[in-house]
């Protein structure tokens, strides 16, 4: 009886608009459920087989996403394509990537495993929620033909969503403004995204209020309305078994009823089957697509009703405006710990640049990357003769926090890491930042740094390193030869400080320079008869560099490249040897990934480095051996030796690496290095000759929250023994 009284009214509504000479305008409403409104684009395909003419669209949370789609201008089939590129994964977790945080941003994911807000001397939680910066960014790009319209009454199909106040919790009709925020504020679930804030309200997914606007798509004008439902009915107490679960059965509660109501008003329902699906199964979307698509042809006769016989509605594919971007003016609103300069420099574009989607979307992420806003919002606003970049930026509260790391390795040992780190100390867009390492060797890194964008950036660092290790010989001025030893044991302290100045290259590259003072002191009790103190000593000097880092991971790397080159003139002495004379170093490291085939990985890496001038310091030199630990002055990695064991004031080495992911998180990987090792070897052609050094090592690896921990065996056929070495945790 129901089907027959819905086609009653289909026949009947289409005979008054007969009479009126005019056809009836088809609206249609796509309620919220999280991954399974994929189904929509299943119901939009059918619509558009059909021959079906959507004249207005209202949706709510991910039928707000998809409606707003197909308003712009996409039809199914291209929605279907965007949504499968997605990846969902980096979507939920709001992934930035590596490659839009700076040097300073890359070392602080890169080092500690847990940071937590700390203000009045109390420690508070992480903040759990996403911003969506990911998804917002998407939206925009994907919706820049129609980035000027304003009223979504404009668009090519109008539109309008559902947004909840969370303040007064009531409904917010979203028909004006940014499209994408608007798209983005409605779908803004909770638990698993911020807020959005627009017009002074702050908006959650509209789902919790009104989850299926029926009711305001019959104002725009709908005579007949085309309904799709994905949420769920209530669940009993068996299936509520997580907390997601838990929060869609709290927004079910209200709007559950409210849903009953509108079905009886809806001319054409269409329930798609997706009971067996969660609001983030989004890796079963080709699945929900298909029960979107069998709901709907179960209903194909009602809809075919509807649809122009002599002329059925195709709707074309979108044909999308230039990706490039003339940005005349970029506006800010004002900000209280950070300059205009230093929002642009983060941007990477001026006023008046001619750029692209792709940059801009980089630089908002670089803004995003720093954590030091707890909103981001942007808009391209028509000018005459381009566009005006509007950026809405809400200022991170927190300016202190208490970050912790833990690290073994076998020349540091075991390690805790305890740092505090404040912003703006004395001045906007500054950060201090203090390291404490508690173990078996005490180390600290104090930072201050105030970024200024594109002008020039300033610095001051001060760090301590210890050890006691066996190491090369040749680390030493004493005559040892007579005694046949190949290392010697030292207790070895650096003191460094450093005051810099660094700015950007052609927007990408780092330079700086600066002046360091290091206090050096050795010492060693292997030899019973001489002064058991090596050096002693304090050395001034001037020092250069450039960098350039894009890989996407830093142990584990896909994809990218990363340069290193500086420049050191040590000038001065307190000379506890005696034996001083200025001297040079120079050094650059050279590396780059790609990816062979799923999940294997290579990478190739170079570094050299020489003194010249007068003759070096022994205690500079270049020192080889061993793996897993935060290499300091002239340190490097290299497999088959142990720690600290080749040195000279010259070097070059080469490194490859087969990186194997057989399971998401566990790598395995083989490694060959292979070395020149001497006294001015670039003076002759000895650095080109066969390699006097190799090794080579395999290892498994586990990315873990922590950072990776890594075991390897090392071996080099110069050698009788070889060596296994531990690596837990981020390395400082």
């Amino acid at each position: 009886m129901k089907k027959i009284a819905l086609l009653f009214i289909v026949f009947a509504s289409l005979t008054v608009f007969s009479q009126e000479q005019k056809k009836p305008k088809i609206g249609l409403v796509l309620s919220g459920g999280g991954a399974k409104g994929f189904a929509h684009i299943g119901v939009l395909k059918v619509l558009e087989e059909a021959g079906i003419k959507i004249d207005y669209i209202g949706g709510t949370s991910m039928g707000a996403v998809i409606g707003g789609l197909y308003a712009s201008g996409y039809n199914a089939s291209q929605i279907d394509s965007i949504f499968q590129a997605t990846n969902f994964d980096e979507l939920l977790n709001d992934f930035i990537p590596r490659s839009s945080k700076n040097f300073y941003e890359k070392r602080n994911d890169e080092l500690y495993a847990l940071i937590l807000p700390f203000s009045k001397l109390k420690i508070g939680i992480p903040e759990a929620l996403s911003k969506g910066m990911y998804n917002y960014n998407l939206l925009n790009r994907i919706t820049r033909n129609v980035r000027h319209i304003k009223d979504f009454n404009q668009l090519p199909i109008p539109f309008l969503c559902i947004g909840t106040d969370i303040e007064t919790g009531k409904e917010v009709l979203l028909n004006k403004g940014n499209l994408a925020q608007a798209m983005i504020a409605s779908s803004a679930f909770p638990s698993l995204f911020s807020p959005v804030e627009i017009d002074g309200r702050v908006l959650m997914d509209g789902g919790v209020v009104n989850n299926y606007p029926i009711e305001e798509v019959r104002k725009l004008g709908a005579d007949i309305i085309i309904g799709v439902d994905v949420q769920n009915d209530l669940l009993d107490r068996s299936q509520l078994k997580d907390a997601t679960r838990i929060l869609v059965q709290i927004t079910n509660l209200q709007s559950i009823e409210r849903m009953k109501k509108n079905v009886k008003e809806t001319e054409v329902y269409i329930r798609p089957d997706v009971k067996n699906y969660g609001v983030v199964s989004f890796d079963k979307g080709k699945e929900i697509i298909r029960k979107g698509e069998e709901a709907t042809f179960s209903v194909y006769e009602k809809i075919k009703l509807l649809a122009d016989e002599s002329s059925p509605y195709k709707k074309p594919n979108l044909k999308l405006a230039t990706d490039s971007l003339q940005i005349i003016d970029i506006n800010s609103n004002e900000l209280d710990n950070y300059t205009k300069e230093y929002v642009i420099g983060k941007l990477r574009f001026k006023p008046g640049a001619k750029t692209c989607y792709d940059d801009l979307l980089k630089g908002i992420n670089n803004i995003n990357a720093t954590q030091n806003f707890s909103a981001i919002s942007y808009s391209l606003d028509a000018n005459e003769n381009g566009d005006n970049l509007n950026l809405t930026l809400k200022e991170n509260p927190t300016k202190t926090y208490l970050k912790f790391g833990l690290h073994y390795d076998n020349l540091f040992k075991s390690a805790v890491l305890i740092n505090l780190t404040h912003k703006k100390t004395f001045f906007k867009n500054d950060r201090t930042s203090l390291d404490i390492v508690l173990g078996d060797n005490i180390r600290y890194n104090l930072d201050y740094y105030i970024e200024n964008g594109f002008n020039l950036s300033f610095g001051f660092k001060s760090q301590f390193n210890q050890f006691n290790r066996n190491v090369a010989k040749e680390i030493s001025t004493l005559d040892l030869g007579a005694l046949s030893v190949k290392s010697i044991n030292v207790d070895f302290h650096d003191l460094t400080n450093q005051v810099y100045f660094q700015s950007l290259f052609v927007q990408k590259f780092l330079i700086g320079g600066g002046v360091e003072l290091k206090y050096l002191k050795i010492k060693s009790e292997t030899l019973a008869n001489a002064d058991p103190v090596i050096d002693n000593s304090n050395y001034l000097s001037l020092f250069g560099y450039m960098k350039f880092d894009s890989f996407d991971n830093k142990y584990f790397p896909k994809k990218g490249w990363y340069f290193s080159g500086d420049i050191q003139s040590y000038l001065v002495s307190s000379d506890y040897t005696g034996v001083f004379e200025p001297f040079s170093i120079a050094k650059a490291d050279f590396g780059v990934a790609a990816t062979l085939f799923k999940n294997v990985t290579v990478k190739l890496h170079t570094d050299a480095g020489f003194s010249f001038g007068n003759k070096s310091v022994s205690f500079f030199n270049f020192i080889l051996g061993g793996y897993g630990y935060n290499p300091i002055n002239n340190f490097k990695y290299f497999y088959g030796y142990d720690y600290l064991s080749i040195a000279a004031n010259s070097y070059i080495k080469s490194t490859g690496t087969i990186d194997y992911e057989f399971y998401k998180n566990n790598h395995f990987n083989f490694s060959a290095n292979f070395a020149n090792v001497g006294d001015r070897i670039f003076e002759t052609v000895d650095w080109i000759s066969i390699p006097k050094y190799s090794g080579y090592a395999v290892g498994y690896g586990l990315e873990t929250r922590i950072g990776p921990i890594e075991i390897k065996y090392s071996w080099s056929p110069e050698n009788a023994k070889g060596y296994t070495w531990f690596s837990i945790g981020f390395m400082f």
